[in-house]
């Protein structure tokens, strides 16, 4: 596969490590189509990157499906799905308000990886209708995991558990997915300059990003961007969780 015959749909492409995707994607002559629930600058980016965009709610099956119908019908298929779409909370399991709250639990779960896997299943039914290519490929899928799911901190018991959650279903799912010819990987992100991040003071992330062994910095969206492209177009990867994150382990 390539980029510039690829057709994507990005969750997650209003912003951060989806927005840099995206814009990846289009600069490469992909094209693309944003599912965010962000009604007034997902269409801003679909509008500057020239791709399309839908409202979504990852986690609710007919907003997912009417959004790929919707890229369907914009790009005439799918090739790709990439998932960037979700949300971080820092509670701990015991507080001094009490228990965590479980609707908190729930959500972050809700969202980042069943979310992840609507997507993934309802885009992987509209890549298998597509003719194959030379060696059999039809698509690929790409979601997005967290060094929390291996070296999870404190308040992060449900974000971790998301998160390692999507790991987990990486290689199962690549497996399902080889009849049909599609792949499936993961990337585990470390500390990237997001906007969830943008929002800390200059010394918290100054702080992050010393933990950072090398280089000795917060990642670039833009860094993630171009890691999801190159994995489209290498088809040998699949079945495979690669950490972004400057060897960073967290303590």
């Amino acid at each position: 596969m390539q980029l510039d015959t690829t057709a994507a749909i990005i969750t997650g492409g209003a912003s951060g490590l989806g927005e840099a995707t995206a814009r990846h994607f289009a600069e490469r002559g992909a094209q693309v189509t944003l599912l965010d629930r962000d009604a007034k600058r997902g269409p801003q980016v679909a509008e500057e990157i020239g791709g399309h965009f839908a409202e979504t709610d990852v986690t609710d099956e007919a907003s997912v499906q009417a959004a790929i119908d919707l890229a369907m019908e914009k790009m005439g298929r799918i090739t790709a799905a990439v998932n960037c779409a979700g949300i971080a909370l820092g509670i701990k399991t015991l507080g001094r308000d009490g228990p965590h709250p479980m609707g908190d639990f729930q959500r972050t779960v809700d969202i980042n990886l069943v979310g992840s896997f609507n997507v993934a299943r309802l885009a992987a039914q509209a890549m298998a209708q597509n003719d194959p290519e030379p060696d059999g490929a039809r698509g690929v899928i790409i979601n997005t995991a967290s060094v929390a799911a291996f070296d999870g901190q404190k308040g992060q018991a449900a974000y971790a558990a998301s998160k390692g959650g999507i790991v987990g279903m990486t290689l199962p799912m690549a497996r399902d997915l080889a009849k049909d010819g599609i792949r499936v990987m993961t990337i585990a992100p470390g500390i990237f300059r997001t906007p969830m991040l943008a929002g800390l003071p200059e010394d918290v992330q100054a702080s992050l990003a010393a933990d950072v062994p090398n280089p000795a910095r917060l990642g670039d969206p833009a860094e993630y961007g171009r890691l999801a492209g190159f994995i489209v177009e290498m088809g040998y990867l699949n079945g495979e969780v690669i950490r972004l994150d400057g060897a960073l382990r967290m303590r």
